[in-house]
C-alpha cells in the first residue's frame, strides 16, 4: 500500500488516543528494545525517537495480531508476514492490558464489524435503518451478511470480541 510521506507526517502531529515511551524491539533478529515514544492516531501505530518530532516510521493496524506476549510486554504481527514481528515492552500490566485493547480496536475492519453490529441492534429496536438518513444505507461496506439478516447477531459480538 502505497502513503504520501507528506499526510503521514501530519498524521502523526495529530492529537493521539494513545502515547507513551515504551521499549519497541523491531522484527530484524538479534534487534535490542529501545525506548520510542509511541503514539496510536487512528489506525496507525507512529514511533519516535523520544527527543525528535519526525516519526522513524509508521504501523498500519491492519490484518495484524495483538498479542500479549511476557508480562509487561505485547507484539504485534502481521496476517501476511507472521515472521515480521514488532515488541513492545510497557511500565506496568495494566499499561500493557489498555494498549493492547486500544490496539485492537483501532483497525478499520473492527470499527466497521461494530457499525454493522449496532446498526442491527438499533434495526432491532426502532424498525429504522439508522444509515438511511444519511443516504449510505445502501453501501456495499455496510452491509449485513446474509446471517445477520437472518437474527444470528451473536456471530458479529462474538467477532468483535475476537478481532485483534
Amino acid at each position: 500500500m502505497r502513503y504520501n510521506e507528506k499526510e503521514l507526517r501530519a498524521l502523526s502531529q495529530q492529537p493521539a488516543e494513545l502515547a507513551a515511551e515504551l521499549g519497541m524491539r523491531g522484527p530484524k533478529k538479534g534487534s535490542v528494545a529501545k525506548r520510542r515514544l509511541v503514539k496510536l492516531v487512528v489506525n496507525f501505530l507512529f514511533y519516535f525517537r523520544t527527543d525528535e518530532d519526525e516519526p522513524l516510521g509508521a504501523l498500519l493496524l491492519e490484518r495484524c495480531r495483538v498479542a500479549q506476549e511476557e508480562p509487561g510486554g505485547f507484539s504485534i504481527s502481521f496476517v501476511e508476514d507472521p515472521e515480521r514481528k514488532y515488541h513492545f515492552e510497557c511500565c506496568s500490566q495494566e499499561q500493557c492490558e489498555q494498549w493492547t485493547e486500544a490496539l485492537r480496536r483501532a483497525s478499520y475492519e473492527y470499527m466497521r464489524r461494530s457499525l454493522i453490529f449496532y446498526r442491527n441492534e438499533i434495526q432491532k429496536m426502532t424498525g429504522k435503518d439508522p444509515l438511511e438518513q444519511f443516504g449510505i444505507s445502501e453501501e456495499t461496506r455496510f452491509q449485513l451478511s446474509s446471517s445477520l439478516r437472518e437474527g444470528q447477531s451473536a456471530g458479529v459480538s462474538s467477532q468483535l470480541d475476537e478481532l485483534d
